[in-house]
């Protein structure tokens, strides 16, 4: 698996196009790509060439002091290591806790989050939504998850 960062057009629609499907109630322009990628690390996951997830990696902000760690695999693509590929890439760029979102419908998403030692913080709607998010933290990185 290959893992880009997004700096140029292809890459930056590759992220949305990953980053809408798994959460269209927050799906996102070109232009709002655009804007995350200045401030945030966000990079997509290629197979071969082909599009698998992409990922976002949040610096802590005035909200929380975690830094945000968010790896997304197209479905087509789970269960075959992918996820835990991204996952371990991101955590290798967190100091300190970590957190993370997930669509309170993506079954698979809370699955693997719980699976490596996640715990629910809260749950919060977007205006305007139906589905919450689900906000999940991991205060300590054990050794294994750290390399």
């Amino acid at each position: 698996m290959e893992i880009v960062r997004v700096r140029d057009e292809a890459t930056l629609v590759d992220w949305r196009r990953v980053h809408n499907e798994i959460v269209p109630p927050a799906a996102l322009t070109v232009d709002e790509v655009r804007e995350r990628a200045e401030r945030n690390v966000l990079e997509v996951a290629y197979d071969d060439g082909v599009l698998v997830g992409c990922s976002t990696v949040r610096p802590p902000s005035e909200e929380t002091a975690a830094m945000t760690v968010i790896a997304r695999v197209l479905p087509a693509y789970r269960r075959r290591g992918f996820g835990e590929l991204l996952y371990q890439h991101c955590l290798r760029q967190a100091r300190g806790p970590v957190e993370t979102h997930v669509l309170a419908s993506n079954a698979d998403g809370l699955r693997f989050a719980l699976a490596h030692g996640f715990v629910e913080v809260e749950r919060y709607l977007l205006p305007g939504d139906e589905i919450p998010f689900v906000e999940l933290r991991l205060d300590e990185l054990d050794d294994r998850e750290a390399r």
